[in-house]
């Protein structure tokens, strides 16, 4: 007979945070995307048709706003894994 031991791991500080900010970044991936259409919504709304062409470089504009703002947030995130693991993984406890 084999003996079979069970290995339960907790999760890691930085695997954690991992999960939070990538968490974080869908939360705010959503809010661009619902800020966006409420946008288009009050654009199509308060600009006649007629101005078509305003129109749609409002939105384009918007859409271009939040894609650079969704772009910031993911590279901030992106420094802010890779620094707490720095910093993480030269914690005292580990290096024992």
């Amino acid at each position: 007979m084999t003996n079979a031991t069970e290995t339960h791991t907790e999760p890691s500080p930085s695997s954690e945070l991992l999960e939070e900010v990538h968490e974080s970044a869908k939360v705010g991936q959503n809010a661009a995307a619902d800020a966006l259409r409420t946008f288009r919504e009050t654009v199509n709304e308060t600009v006649p048709e007629a101005l078509q062409p305003l129109r749609t470089k409002l939105v384009d504009a918007a859409i271009d706003l939040a894609d650079k703002l969704v772009t910031a947030q993911y590279q901030f995130n992106r420094n802010l894994i890779r620094s707490a693991d720095r910093a993480l993984g030269s914690s005292p406890d580990e290096s024992k």
